[in-house]
């Protein structure tokens, strides 16, 4: 008695059979034009989130010692975007040689980790001040806001001469600490990172504080004054503010 050998699979048929299939797979999609357009859109897509999205992640991080804004500078920040000093104002360097020559290291990423919104802004009637900071005093600004051209000649800045009038506004800065520190999670109260008020008093006091340097830098003796009575002028926050920018 003879055994029958087993049938031997046909790989060469069903290599045929799906090349077959998978022809005409493609043929469907590139004889269907709307078809076509939306898989290369997704492909594409695909491809843009795996190659981006890490490196951004990783660039979008914190940059080593940077710290979140403390209250007084947050306050001068505010000012900054109610003044709408970014229309005037660009506060990102670009990595060229003409811009770091005037203005200093070209803007990382992982520096606006803590800006919402961020203000690169979108023209520059003025110069760019994301190092500011590095070349400009306080007593400078203080006479810059006065009048600009005391300091720049020429300048086209109009006069702040409410900035010296009015006070900070602490509800709206203890807000946004909160804020950013409970939804956010911005690191307030975290090794030597800034302090956050948990009450409406806690965060006037810390404004208070840290005014005491910026305003011992100051010539105008009614913003002492008021200072002395408790009371911390818009001036003070948004030279705060500036002077940070390095």
């Amino acid at each position: 008695m003879f055994l029958r050998p087993p049938k031997q699979p046909d790989f060469k048929r069903e290599a045929t059979m799906s090349n077959k299939q998978s022809g005409s797979i493609f043929e469907f999609i590139e004889k269907n034009s709307l078809l076509l357009g939306v898989s290369i859109f997704v492909l594409i897509t695909i491809g843009g989130i795996v190659e981006v999205v890490p490196s951004f992640t990783q660039n979008a991080r914190p940059i080593t010692g940077l710290k979140p804004y403390s209250a007084l500078e947050l306050a001068g920040r505010q000012i900054y975007i109610r003044e709408s000093c970014n229309a005037c104002h660009s506060q990102l360097i670009r990595p060229f040689k003409a811009e770091t020559d005037r203005y200093g290291a070209y803007s990382l990423s992982g520096e606006y980790a803590y800006d919402r919104p961020f203000l690169w802004g979108s023209r520059r009637t003025g110069p760019d001040l994301h190092r500011v900071g590095n070349y400009r005093t306080t007593d400078w600004h203080e006479a810059h806001f006065k009048n600009a051209r005391q300091v720049s000649p020429g300048s086209n800045m109009p006069n702040f001469p409410w900035f010296f009038e009015d006070s900070v506004d602490v509800g709206t800065v203890h807000a946004e600490l909160v804020t950013v520190r409970d939804v956010f999670g911005v690191p307030y109260d975290q090794g030597e990172n800034p302090k956050s008020g948990n009450t409406l008093e806690e965060t006037h006091q810390l404004i208070i504080d840290e005014a005491a340097m910026v305003i011992e830098q100051m010539k105008d003796q009614s913003i002492k004054d008021a200072y002395a009575q408790g009371d911390v002028k818009d001036i003070v926050a948004i030279i705060a503010y500036l002077n940070r920018m390095k």
